[in-house]
């Protein structure tokens, strides 16, 4: 157990020593942090090495600061500079927020970014300020697109937050794999077997072993099915993003399990919008609620969000419990 403010000291501590300024490890660290209180382990300070090497090796500048380029009042690109992903994505989003709140809905992109973590954990301002937010991020290849068997798309998460009045807001967060990659990474560094039908190894294969899936491809959702579906919907932000933000695309853009590579100018997109701008604050308030109680009217169906929103409450009045290999691995990192 640990509480989260050592766990986020560690991580910023770790960040910095690999070469990431103050600014860059801090908000790193706090959205790594957060994503663990969260019980989503895959995009927590788990990824404290790998972000460390990219820092070391080149792949990210640790003293970049992001600046929001020329655009339109509803439409802007903020430049990360091949920085760490976080606090381009704050400007981002604080951005989005100012501009949708004037023009009604705003759309705002990164360029030459990183990995971003957990798409949600950036809408979470969205959502206190009462608007709606949709967030969505390319990768490194790791799936085939519908019909294919190399890897050409990265897992491509989607996120959607819905603010209530006296509630948490509901939020949708999910990778277009049937998981998300790093769940294999986790698997990978406790030495754990995955189950079959997450990933294929390198010759197409089912397999259960998560290095052998991390070095082959990730199956898209519904691949019991087919995975069309899984595999369009993933072509479709990785479109949105290349062609909005002039990023890369998965395959152009080296694995992030291997120290070495290319720095990968990945993007991500934010869409906040006001619901004062459309039907009302009162209608969007009465439809959601309306919603959530027939959801909520049938047993066993919960909100989405609510299971992150008690493991938060928990971890903040308990300390949160982190796997010793992890930890070891990041004291490690931060000279602790």
């Amino acid at each position: 157990m640990i509480s989260t403010a050592e766990l986020e000291s560690l991580a910023a501590a770790a960040l910095r020593a690999a070469g990431a300024s103050p600014a860059q490890a801090l908000s790193t660290a706090r959205a790594l942090v957060a994503a663990d209180v969260q019980g989503l382990a895959t995009h927590g300070v788990s990824r404290v090495a790998m972000y460390t090497s990219h820092l070391r090796t080149g792949r990210v500048n640790g003293q970049a600061v992001p600046r929001v380029l020329p655009g339109r009042p509803a439409a802007v690109l903020v430049d990360a500079g091949e920085g760490l992903a976080f606090p381009a994505c704050e400007l981002a989003i604080q951005e989005a927020i100012t501009r949708a709140r004037a023009e009604g809905l705003a759309l705002v992109g990164v360029c030459n970014s990183h990995h971003f973590g957990a798409a949600a954990y950036h809408l979470e301002p969205v959502a206190r300020a009462g608007l709606i937010g949709i967030a969505m991020g390319n990768g490194p290849a790791a799936m085939p697109v519908a019909g294919g068997t190399r890897p050409l798309l990265g897992t491509n998460p989607l996120a959607a937050a819905f603010p209530r009045g006296n509630a948490a807001p509901l939020v949708m967060d999910f990778a277009l794999s049937e998981v998300a990659r790093g769940n294999l990474m986790v698997a990978a560094q406790k030495g754990e077997p995955i189950p079959l039908g997450w990933a294929l190894d390198e010759q197409g294969r089912p397999t259960t072993d998560a290095q052998a899936g991390l070095r082959g491809s990730m199956l898209p959702f519904g691949s019991a099915s087919g995975g069309v579906k899984g595999a369009l919907l993933a072509l479709l932000i990785e479109l949105l993003v290349i062609t909005l933000t002039g990023a890369r695309f998965g395959a152009e853009v080296d694995t992030f399990f291997e120290e070495g590579g290319n720095v990968p100018h990945l993007g991500q997109i934010f869409l906040v919008i006001d619901p004062g701008a459309m039907a009302g604050t009162a209608v969007y308030k009465e439809r959601v609620e309306a919603i959530i109680a027939a959801m909520c009217a049938e047993e066993g169906v919960r909100v989405p969000g609510d299971r992150r929103e008690q493991k938060a409450r928990l971890a903040q009045e308990r300390g949160m419990e982190i796997s010793e290999a992890v930890l070891g691995a990041v004291r490690k990192l931060a000279g602790a």
